[in-house]
């Protein structure tokens, strides 16, 4: 037996009906989905900022001084 708090009201997950129950599948889904584009977002802006901040060593401008690097690069498609 399972409980779940939902706008701050308890529920047994056993006595939910089988349409409540796949509703709270699909919330669990979401929630693990989010998470990981969240966790995968943070990789992105790791690996960004890493590539400008080689660009900005490479074009002579160096990464001392600034506290945040690579967030001054832009880059105009």
């Amino acid at each position: 037996m399972s409980i779940i708090r939902i706008d701050e009201i308890e529920y047994e997950t056993d006595l939910l009906t089988e349409e409540a129950k796949a509703q709270l599948l699909s919330v669990q889904h979401t929630d693990q989905k989010i998470a990981e584009l969240q966790r995968d977002l943070a990789i992105a802006q790791t690996a960004r900022a890493s590539y400008a901040n080689a660009l900005r060593e490479l074009l002579g401008h160096g990464v001392e001084g600034s506290a945040h690097p690579a967030a001054g690069l832009q880059v105009r498609h």
